[in-house]
């Protein structure tokens, strides 16, 4: 009797444990909800006693965004090793997602915003952040994922911080049309993977134009005159999250760059073009109330989400190009 009474205490034990997990798991899948990034701006500003001058806004919305994506329910999950984390992958892959797009923003400010021209000295602080936040993403011994990017938050801080300080003069960010456009077409390369690479859930045969417009273009080996892109299954939920973080991290980048770039924007008479590529954006953030991912076929009976998403990214990204275009313009 006390042998079955045992048996069914551990059983109940461990049943426990595996129940504590899968709701703590479900509790960890929920991803972030977007924030105004003037509001926040302005009441650390006011704290802190610092002026709101251009490039505030995104340089702490580019610091809000990383500490979000590090202190959000669950922490930082791509490198646990321990349950539930390491039986996550959808939050995961949404953190890639983001700390890409985050990537591409902290080199921008180091070699384009931060700097007056190509001769100029390289920002210190923005020089020890955009290493940091390019430091392994899933390492988990130190230093760790988290250890490398507080400390590019630490750099970013400083960086915030002088900028709101008058009398520091070498710490600066300029506004001017070519700084935005070189950012942006990097983002547009983003934006243009992604697109292609949810697109690919249903498989597609694409004609090679890969060395298309150039009669003396040559690449380093062979390939086929017809490309056959097809998403692995078990691959179409990361994708997709990764388009979600990377989408969630841009909107509020390109929100604060509205405010910080607005003379730029107005004089182009390119706002609009703006706020268009951020109210596509604002789609790909709408809920998911389906418990999986679906990918039935263009015209089928299931739902196809990575073609919903694919849809969104795809029109911010040619608003995108369309909007570099108009910088472009004299």
């Amino acid at each position: 009797m006390s042998n079955i009474f045992t048996t069914k205490t551990i059983s109940a034990f461990f049943g426990a444990i595996v129940l504590l997990i899968c709701i703590v798991g479900f509790w960890w899948s929920f991803e972030p909800s977007t924030f105004n990034v003037n509001e926040r701006a302005n009441a650390v500003a006011e704290t802190n006693n610092q002026q709101v001058v251009p490039g505030y806004t995104t340089a702490h919305t580019l610091i809000e965004v990383v500490d979000t994506m590090l202190n959000k329910s669950g922490g930082y999950l791509t490198n646990d090793i321990t349950p539930p984390g390491v039986l996550l992958d959808n939050i995961p892959s949404w953190e890639f997602g983001v700390l890409e797009m985050s990537r591409d923003l902290a080199l921008a400010m180091r070699k384009d915003f931060s700097r007056a021209q190509s001769q100029s000295v390289s920002n210190q602080p923005l020089a020890k952040a955009q290493p940091n936040l390019n430091f392994d993403n899933s390492r988990w011994i130190l230093p760790s994922s988290e250890g490398q990017y507080k400390d590019a938050l630490k750099a970013l801080k400083e960086y915030r911080d002088n900028l709101g300080n008058r009398e520091i003069t070498d710490n600066q960010f300029y506004t001017r049309a070519d700084n935005l456009r070189e950012y942006l077409k990097q983002v547009e390369k983003r934006l243009g993977s992604l697109s292609q690479r949810l697109s690919a859930s249903v498989g597609t045969d694409v004609i090679n134009t890969n060395l298309a417009g150039d009669t003396n273009a040559s690449n380093s080996a062979p390939e086929s005159r017809v490309l056959v892109n097809k998403t692995g299954w078990f691959e179409l939920d990361n994708v997709f999250y990764e388009a979600r973080g990377s989408s969630w991290a841009l909107l509020h980048f390109l929100k604060a760059i509205e405010t910080d770039f607005a003379n730029v924007l107005n004089k182009k008479n390119a706002t609009v073009s703006l706020q268009q590529i951020i109210r596509e954006l604002e789609g790909t953030q709408e809920s998911v109330f389906s418990p999986v991912i679906l990918n039935g076929s263009g015209f089928g009976l299931l739902a196809n989400h990575s073609l919903v998403m694919a849809n969104y990214i795809s029109r911010a990204n040619a608003a995108l190009i369309e909007l570099s275009e108009l910088l472009n313009q004299g």
